[in-house]
């Protein structure tokens, strides 16, 4: 009995000892379930946060971002973005597998074993209760028998006394023999049922030791092995899901390294180049300024006048284009006149050339230009571009012009097809519902159309005006011999339009006074000798005013609507035609103020000199 009593209590010991382990399993099923969501968590919030570094740094719509798109670099920096997208996209991924494969699993998993646990506990209790009940009814059964018997005993002795007594009488001693064999009887029934319980309790113990409780033991053995195997395909899970999206990411990546790989540096240099190409002639070789020629006038006036003549006579008439405040290569006589003093004084005072001013000026202007161009500003013609950024305007905008007049004719072609099918099958709709609709597209082609051919006039002109290499060439050798024959105290002289843009300097003290404050328009005397020397140039053909020019800037003129004016030197790319109203009124005027008409024979026949 005592060793039964000790096995209940170690199986009852046991039952504690699993039930807190299989709750700590439980426990770790929790923790390992919130550590996978955390994980989770922080995958989407990663991708989140990369799908916004992304979206933030991708181009707007805008023309800036538009213009960089044609370099390879920010083509590659796009590439790079996108993929950059793709591999957020794959963190998205990991973290919905591993809320649907991990996560939703273990939940679901963690209901059922705390169910199944909670059942096999109480199996293992009822069984304990049972058993202990058992045990309780057996120990009636054994202390009835015992007690029984303990009566019998005293009954039979109480039997055997009274008959031993020769005082007790005959009745007396008959009824203590009844009464000691009921209590033997009754003994003996106490000790029947006290056998029967105890075989009864013995197979029921048995059954219980080696049937009931492993069995439960072994439920809870499978159940905590399922746990156990659970988690490991949870964790190879986990792996997995990262595994899976390994080649996408793959990709991803070597899609960053062939976009870098794409890169081209000369490409991209040769895409500024043809951006800000202004399309205008280089200036002229810097002639020779020989102040020398001051001091030899302080010998006497013979030998200054036979200076005079010696540099006369070589130098001949300039023929270069006049700009007001650019000197002429050959002094006036009425310059010589001035006191020799006067001539000192301005050798000793002047300053040295200012080369770079005119590298300033003409470095704004195309700023100016450039941003222009970036703006799209203007006027329909592009003719605020230089020559070469027009041309790709003009050629840009006819072929946005042909797309525009193919798809009225895709259109067109297909409104006619469905006016044949309504004609054939009139049931399915009015042929003549169709007519305003092509009437309006035909006028939009006609229009479309004028509009082409007004560009292509326009991109004819520039294209014609474009120079070419031979004539860079064949002037810059035409400077080089002048150079060489003729020694003069002034700079070469080159075309500069009427606002100081793209010019070569003068001399530096007026260079500078017509860039801060520009002088009157009144000539001073010294500019009226100059312009009585100048010699007339020819007439090379006429010109129409199509608008009123009022020509403010210097060296401008002005000219009314419709005005006929003499061409006498036509436009070198920049933008501008020299015009003559009669031999006192020349001047220049804006190219596409005026409808130039040129002579057969004067074509091509100017130079520069």
């Amino acid at each position: 009995m005592a060793e039964t009593l000790l096995k209940e209590q170690q199986l009852k010991d046991q039952f504690d000892n699993l039930e807190r382990h299989t709750q700590w399993g439980i426990d770790f099923v929790e923790k390992y379930t919130k550590f996978v969501k955390e994980r989770s968590e922080i995958e989407t919030n990663y991708a989140k946060q990369i799908r916004n570094l992304s979206k933030k740094y991708q181009p707007k719509k805008n023309s800036r971002e538009e213009e960089e798109s044609k370099y390879s670099f920010c083509r590659a920096f796009l590439s790079t973005l996108n993929e950059l997208n793709d591999y957020a996209g794959q963190h998205e991924v990991i973290g919905e597998n591993l809320m649907s494969q991990i996560i939703a699993e273990l939940s679901r998993y963690l209901q059922e074993l705390k169910t199944e646990r909670k059942s096999h506990f109480n199996d293992g209790r009822k069984a304990q209760q049972h058993i202990e009940s058992s045990w309780k009814q057996l120990e009636l059964y054994k202390r009835r028998f015992e007690k029984e018997c303990k009566e019998a005993d005293r009954a039979q002795q109480h039997f055997e006394k009274m008959d031993a007594d020769i005082n007790v009488t005959k009745a007396d001693v008959e009824k203590a023999r009844q009464q000691a064999q009921m209590r033997h009887q009754m003994a003996a029934d106490s000790k029947g049922d006290y056998s029967a319980y105890l075989q009864k309790f013995n197979q029921e113990q048995n059954e219980h030791y080696y049937t009931v409780i492993p069995n439960i033991f072994q439920k809870i053995q499978d159940m905590e092995e399922k746990r156990i195997d659970r988690i490991g395909v949870c964790m190879k899970t986990f792996a997995d899901v990262d595994r899976k999206v390994l080649p996408i990411v793959g990709q991803c990546l070597d899609g960053m390294t062939k976009a870098a790989e794409s890169i081209e540096p000369k490409t991209d240099s040769k895409q500024v180049v043809e951006s800000y190409k202004s399309g205008f002639e280089p200036p002229g070789d810097v002639e020779f300024e020989d102040y020398g020629q001051a001091m030899k006038r302080t010998m006497s006036n013979t030998s200054l006048s036979n200076s005079r003549e010696l540099k006369e006579k070589p130098g001949g008439k300039s023929k270069g284009k006049l700009w007001p405040f650019i000197k002429n290569k050959n002094k006036s006589p009425k310059q010589h006149k001035e006191p020799l003093s006067h001539r000192l004084n301005d050798f000793m005072a002047s300053k040295p050339k200012m080369h770079c001013l005119r590298s300033l000026r003409r470095g704004i202007t195309l700023n100016s230009h450039i941003r222009n161009l970036i703006e799209g500003s203007g006027p329909e013609d592009f003719s605020h571009l230089p020559p070469e950024q027009r041309r790709k305007k003009l050629q840009g905008k006819i072929d946005d012009l042909n797309k525009d007049i193919q798809k009225e004719m895709d259109q067109r072609d297909a409104l006619a097809k469905m006016k044949d099918v309504y004609v054939k099958n009139p049931q399915m709709g009015d042929p003549a519902s169709v007519d305003p609709r092509l009437a309006e597209i035909e006028q939009n082609i006609e229009k479309l159309q004028f509009e082409v051919q007004k560009f292509e006039g326009w991109l004819a002109e520039v294209e014609e005006r474009m120079p070419s290499k031979s004539d860079t060439h064949r002037r810059s050798g035409l400077f080089e011999t002048q150079n060489n024959t003729v020694v003069s105290n002034n700079c070469a002289q080159d075309r500069e339009s009427p606002d100081g843009s793209y010019t070569e300097e003068q001399n530096s003290e007026t260079q500078v006074k017509a860039t801060v404050n520009p002088p009157p328009t009144s000539s001073t005397p010294e500019f009226d000798d100059e312009f009585d020397d100048e010699e007339t140039l020819p007439t090379i053909g006429t010109c129409k005013a199509l608008y009123p020019f009022e020509g403010h800037n210097e060296g401008t003129i002005a000219v009314m609507e419709g005005e006929l004016l003499y061409v006498i030197e036509e436009d070198k790319g920049d933008g501008w035609t020299r015009v003559r109203r009669n031999e006192d009124e020349e001047g220049y005027v804006p190219t596409s103020y005026v409808e130039v008409f040129l002579e057969t024979n004067a074509k091509g026949a100017m130079t520069y000199i």
